[in-house]
């Protein structure tokens, strides 16, 4: 839910739990931006798991998602942006994604997940609050959650094999994947009409049992990722066959439902 408040005149999500390095980075980009880009500058949003009061993971710099909404995208417009987010990717965040209204909304029709997330989380950093009038085409959202699962599954195959049996880039794997596929499952869910968990536990426990797979090791990697087991302490290789059957089962199941629904071919 979004609020004033009434010392900044910003909308902020009511009781949201950002770290507090975090807060000041996020201010100090809004400071910078606004300096350089002026009133080309007419929004800046994060949105995604930073956003969400209900995520119980803490949100690191590198999985901040942040949008720039401006009047303008000519060379001297984006050559302004410049410095502001080579600032920010020294930080270690993401460069932003930068759109003007016009392109966003064109672009509903391929960015339906990500249109959706940032409709569901977002805090509007500066500016006008823009996504809360826009329509994302769910009938679209179907066919790109089948294809992320889908293309995040290769991908993880690939990096699985390239790893050769590490320890260490085993555990760098499941760390850094177990987010994105929980993300997806939740979307998944979304597809399937189904009612969505914001916690991340309770979505795989959801996806668990609609495709009868044991999450222990999902479950395992998450823990891991939050902080709550040291990666020198989990046996991230004996992890790993869990871990992938999960994914495999899960995916298989979610593209069975998703194809045997009304109106789907």
């Amino acid at each position: 839910m979004l609020s004033i408040d009434v010392k900044t005149g910003r909308e902020v999500k009511t009781g949201q739990k950002t770290d507090p390095k975090i807060a000041r980075l996020l201010d100090e980009l809004v400071r910078r931006l606004k300096t350089s880009a002026g009133h080309n500058l007419k929004a800046v949003l994060l949105y995604g798991s930073a956003a969400n009061d209900s995520d119980d993971l803490p949100a690191r710099e590198d999985e901040l998602n942040i949008l720039c909404l401006v009047e303008r995208t000519g060379a001297g417009e984006l050559e302004s942006l410049g410095d502001p987010v080579k600032w920010l990717m020294e930080a270690g965040v993401p460069a932003p994604h930068v759109f003007t209204l016009q392109e966003l909304e064109r672009s509903a029709d391929i960015f339906a997940i990500e249109l959706l997330d940032m409709k569901r989380h977002h805090r509007t950093l500066f500016g006008e609050d823009f996504l809360s009038r826009m329509r994302v085409p769910m009938e679209l959202h179907r066919l790109q959650v089948e294809r992320v699962l889908r293309t995040g599954w290769l991908r993880l195959r690939q990096e699985v094999i390239l790893v050769r049996g590490n320890e260490k880039k085993i555990a760098a794997i499941l760390v850094a994947s177990v987010l994105p596929f929980t993300g997806w499952f939740r979307h998944a869910l979304i597809a399937l009409g189904e009612q969505v968990p914001e916690n991340c536990e309770e979505i795989i426990l959801r996806i668990a049992h609609l495709a009868g797979a044991d999450p222990s090791a999902f479950q395992t990697a998450l823990a891991m990722r939050g902080g709550k087991v040291e990666r020198g302490k989990m046996d991230a290789k004996g992890t790993l066959p869990g871990y992938l059957a999960f994914v495999d089962r899960a995916i298989d199941e979610i593209d069975r439902r998703l194809e045997s629904r009304p109106g789907q071919t």
